[in-house]
């Protein structure tokens, strides 16, 4: 076979190659030329420095051996293309087209997928384990790790399903694409499926906030006063969220409005409980809810899922409380809480009770009366006249017992010193009255003898 023909016959299969991987005819020359190289370099009494020429034409190999100065320039150029070289170039370019279109492929796949973190795809589930999932996307692979995936969530072989990009890594073999099923993007990016104001920018949406394989709320705003953004996304008799709920195998999502407006936003993030008052105190970050007691449990949710997922959506630390909570803590004084903590002198020099837990002071008035509001709270440090005076009569009685003075237990006689007592007189019967009816009659238990009639008198 002639020259001419093989070097037809080897353009022509090198063009070929280059159509179907996408792959430029120069781009693969100039990875043959640099091969031709480093065999070159193998061979003894090689020159450090050389550089390989093919002609199109003739594909005939060329090496032209160099000699550089200190700043690296040329200042000697020969050829010195070894005998059979020709053979080696051949062999070496097959190697090297060969390497080269694995690398240009992997090339391309990875730069297809990279910079596409944040976008959602469909493949289908070739393989399942306990470590990952793998999904066919068609030129690659993608891997769901099982901390990506929702618990409790089974995925069968070669059934679709749909991913959300989380990372795009570049290995020797590929690319390697992470996907996700937890990720909150994974809701935003299958409601700008289904709905077109999303994609539009009509509808946006501000926040997620996502507990994988149990609920998701989202907060919605639009751009547009004549749109609906609740309704754009729930869609006709829902048929739009519906389309999202059975992508994520039944997953419940809320869909709230969005406010500017703190206060009204932690309200419309509760839904569906009625928020009765929004209380926020910026410092802290929090936010006070108080709520009907009816309606305490629905805004806490099943084991605080509610609360927890609206505090998510929020930003906000929100402690949700009843009217009758509420009512409780603001009641006064009483209370463990309140018990807690000193004596203190204020502005005034006044001795007053100041709480561990902060907030307004009692007075020592106000401790004094308190009644069972201060139970817990012990007597100020030397201030021993400010506890509740005795019972003034009480306080004489004692004094005057001390004295010597007889007491009215001391004026009754013991029981076996008394003499025997004569019989009470009966009271005089009233002109025309009934005298022995009277005598008869007994004295009540609680009256006194009228009189006491003494034997030696």
């Amino acid at each position: 076979m002639s020259p001419e023909r093989n070097a037809f016959e080897f353009m022509e299969a090198l063009q070929l190659v280059a159509r179907e991987k996408g792959i430029p005819v120069e781009v693969l020359l100039d990875a043959i030329a640099n091969a031709l190289v480093a065999a070159y370099k193998r061979m003894p009494d090689a020159a450090e420095e050389a550089v390989v020429t093919i002609d199109p034409e003739t594909v005939e190999f060329r090496v032209y051996a160099q000699e550089l100065d200190e700043d690296g320039n040329v200042v000697r150029e020969w050829d010195d293309t070894p005998e059979n070289f020709g053979r080696i170039g051949t062999q070496t370019a097959k190697q090297v087209i060969t390497q080269r279109i694995r690398e240009v492929e992997r090339d391309q796949k990875y730069e297809e997928y990279a910079g596409r973190e944040g976008d959602i795809v469909t493949g289908i589930i070739q393989q399942s384990d306990n470590r990952y999932t793998l999904l066919d996307l068609g030129k690659v692979e993608a891997l769901l790790p099982q901390a990506e995936q929702v618990p409790y969530e089974r995925y069968e072989h070669g059934a679709r399903l749909k991913a959300y990009i989380v990372e795009v890594r570049k290995t020797t073999k590929g690319p390697q694409i992470v996907v996700s099923r937890t990720h909150p993007g994974l809701i935003k990016r299958l409601f700008e499926l289904e709905v077109p104001e999303i994609g539009s920018t009509v509808v946006e949406i501000k926040a997620c906030a996502r507990e994988p394989g149990h609920r998701t709320k989202i907060a919605v705003w639009s751009n547009d006063p004549n749109v609906d953004p609740v309704g754009a996304c729930v869609g006709a008799r829902g048929a739009r969220v519906r389309m999202v709920t059975n992508e994520l195998r039944g997953e419940k999502v809320d869909i709230v409005p969005f406010s500017e407006d703190p206060a009204e936003f932690v309200m419309r993030a509760l839904q569906p409980a009625k928020v009765k008052e929004v209380r926020l105190d910026e410092e802290t970050g929090t936010a006070t809810v108080i709520v009907h007691d009816y309606q305490l449990s629905l805004a806490i949710g099943k084991e605080g899922q509610n609360a927890r997922l609206a505090a998510r959506l929020t930003g906000w630390r929100i402690d949700i409380k009843s009217e009758t909570q509420l009512a409780d803590e603001e009641a006064g004084y009483a209370g463990e809480e309140w018990a807690q903590g000193e004596w203190v002198e204020n502005e005034t020099g006044e001795m007053v009770w100041q709480p561990a837990e902060g907030g307004e002071a009692m007075s020592l008035e106000q401790w004094e009366h308190g009644g069972e509001e201060t139970e817990g709270i012990e007597a100020p440090p030397g201030a021993a006249s400010a506890a509740p005076a005795a019972d003034a009569t009480e306080s004489d009685d004692k004094a005057e017992s001390k004295d010597g003075a007889e007491s009215p237990s001391d004026a009754q006689p013991d029981d076996d010193d008394a003499e025997p007592r004569p019989d009470t007189l009966a009271p005089e019967a009233e002109p025309g009255g009934d005298t022995e009816q009277a005598a008869d009659t007994e004295p009540a238990a609680d009256t006194e003898p009228a009189a006491v009639v003494d034997e030696g008198a």
